[in-house]
């Protein structure tokens, strides 16, 4: 059988095939969607928690000298694997790569509650397991969301998703600072054990979905391991120089150039070699061959480094500026995690009630801006009302955006390019919110050692970043330098903030590239969900149930 064109695929997009409807949504489906729930939370719970953590465990691992490497390998392997998911779950199924996936998370977490060492830390979280597992994690979640439910229908549900999601990293930073500083650390990977045997619970008797026929070796054989060598390389490289520039070395150093110059490089081989090589690509051209999701790519890449420019730099203003502990500081967040998810819920309910995206992604980017830009106006000395405020329209934003992105990647695709689509759409963030904290991070840098009084920046070697050895220094200097330090960060995080506003301006550009393509109201039903014993089960009670009412 031929491939699907771009023509069949604008056919398959604007018929319903009644060939394929979309599944029943009764218990089983539920159930599952219950174990994408529980996975989501999972992952994003253990990203946000550790930032808050991380003084303490620095403290008590004696690792001052890498501790930027506790997140940022979890980062590294993360999008090192996720085209690499999205391939394996067409190839195997999506129930084995999930189960797995949660079982690299799993001991991920278990080797780094008992590490002794900083390096031993940095390897269980991302060169060996955790950051395989968690990255993994998320792009089978979407993968396997788009099995269960139609695009059309998938408003409503993509938004409980992103709830779940914000609500963990509203009280991932609480939870991690209380069990930091009341109890140990490590309580914080032995925290995942029980939350990732219920997911892999879940997943195993509930998540019942199609996997290809094929024996393991040919299906082994299907692989595209060149491109895939090539994909984890150029991403590791690259982010390895963006992680490194301006906090372990200068960024006209060679340490920094090097990796990043290679990594790019490989990059764009690794999507040469995909276009020309390979019969069954990781990355099929297909996937930005339109428009329409070329351009929400690029919008997903953009909200990528804006969103996490305002997660990461939001705490430095309320510690360096107003004064908050780590713990204050994430209280002060909450707002952006508690604003992010009602707003993206929103979202879908409106793509799916009027079955179009185009008007939303412009009301996301619009709002972006505005928040943004009054993020800006901030001062050292700035009441809550402002900050909870400013923080408020620019997480509106964030989160209709976040939600809405989606919609116009998948529209012009058939279902059956869901997984490369879904995986690219999640290497894609991924490797924007690393831009995202190079080029905020960069920008303070520099602002920093413009706008702080020599008499301050004068304690500090050469080429190092200033803000974080800065930030616990501040509340101990005598007035009138105190103010003049915490006046400079806030003139500083302002440029940062209107770099944003930029950014999100580009954003809006790219709605001139987006046509609103009508969306497919059928499932892939090659992964979709098939009946089983559980499933029989499940149905009859129901079917007890409701002749007894």
């Amino acid at each position: 059988m031929s491939p699907v064109t771009l023509n069949e695929a604008s056919t398959l997009s604007t018929t319903s095939l009644g060939a394929n409807p979309a599944p029943r949504k009764g218990s089983a489906f539920w159930l599952s969607f219950l174990a994408i729930l529980v996975s989501m939370f999972l992952s994003a719970l253990d990203l946000s928690a550790i930032p808050t953590a991380l003084p303490t465990i620095t403290d008590d691992l004696n690792g001052s000298d890498n501790f930027i490497w506790v997140g940022s390998a979890y980062g590294l392997a993360s999008a090192a694997v996720l085209l690499l998911a999205g391939r394996l779950a067409d190839i195997f199924g999506r129930k084995p790569v999930m189960l797995s996936s949660i079982a690299l998370f799993t001991l991920g977490s278990v080797l780094a509650g008992i590490s002794q060492s900083m390096s031993m830390l940095i390897a269980a979280r991302g060169k060996l397991v955790q950051g395989m597992g968690g990255g993994s994690i998320i792009t089978m979640a979407e993968i396997i969301m788009a099995d269960l439910v139609p695009l059309a229908e998938r408003g409503v549900y993509q938004g409980f998703i992103v709830l779940v999601w914000a609500l963990a990293a509203g009280v991932g930073p609480v939870i991690g600072a209380v069990l930091a500083q009341k109890a140990s650390w490590r309580w914080l990977f032995y925290l995942n054990l029980p939350l990732t045997g219920i997911a892999f619970a879940l997943v195993s008797f509930f998540l019942h979905v199609r996997s290809p026929p094929g024996s393991i070796w040919q299906k082994l054989a299907r692989v595209d391991w060149l491109g895939n060598f090539l994909m984890a390389a150029g991403s590791t490289l690259a982010l390895l120089g963006l992680t490194w520039g301006g906090v372990s070395y200068p960024w006209d150093s060679a340490h920094v150039a090097v990796p990043l110059v290679v990594g790019l490089f490989l990059l764009g081989l690794f999507f040469v070699y995909e276009v020309c090589i390979p019969m069954e690509p990781t990355f099929p051209l297909q996937v930005i061959a339109n428009r329409t999701s070329a351009s929400a790519y690029l919008a997903t890449f953009i909200h990528g480094i804006t969103s996490m420019s305002a997660i990461y730099y939001l705490p430095v203003y309320f510690q360096a500026c107003l004064g908050a502990s780590p713990l204050r500081s994430s209280v002060q967040t909450l707002p952006m995690a508690l604003v992010i998810a009602p707003f993206a819920l929103v979202c879908g309910i409106i793509v799916k009630v009027i079955n179009k995206y185009r008007a939303v992604n412009v009301v996301g980017w619009i709002i972006s801006i505005i928040g943004f830009g009054l993020l800006s106006l901030l001062r050292a000395d700035s009441p809550p009302p402002q900050w909870v405020g400013f923080q408020f329209l620019m997480s509106a934003g964030t989160g209709i955006v976040y939600a809405s992105t989606i919609f116009a990647i998948l529209a012009p695709l058939p279902v059956s390019r869901n997984a490369a689509a879904l995986a690219f759409y999640t290497f894609s963030r991924t490797f924007a919110q690393t831009w995202g904290i190079a080029i905020s991070g960069t920008i303070l840098q520099n602002q920093l050692k413009d706008r702080l009084p020599a008499a301050f920046t004068s304690q500090f070697p050469a080429g190092v970043d200033i803000s974080y050895q800065a930030i616990p220094l501040i509340a101990n200097l005598e007035e009138p330098l105190r103010s003049e330090v915490r006046a400079a960060f806030a003139s500083s995080m302002a440029v940062i903030w209107k770099v944003m506003v930029g950014l999100c301006g580009v954003g809006i550009l790219t709605l001139f590239l987006l046509k609103e393509v009508p969306m497919v109201k059928h499932t892939d039903e090659t992964y979709g969900l098939k009946e089983t014993s559980t499933t029989n089960i499940v149905r009859d009670v129901e079917k007890v149930g409701r002749s007894e009412q």
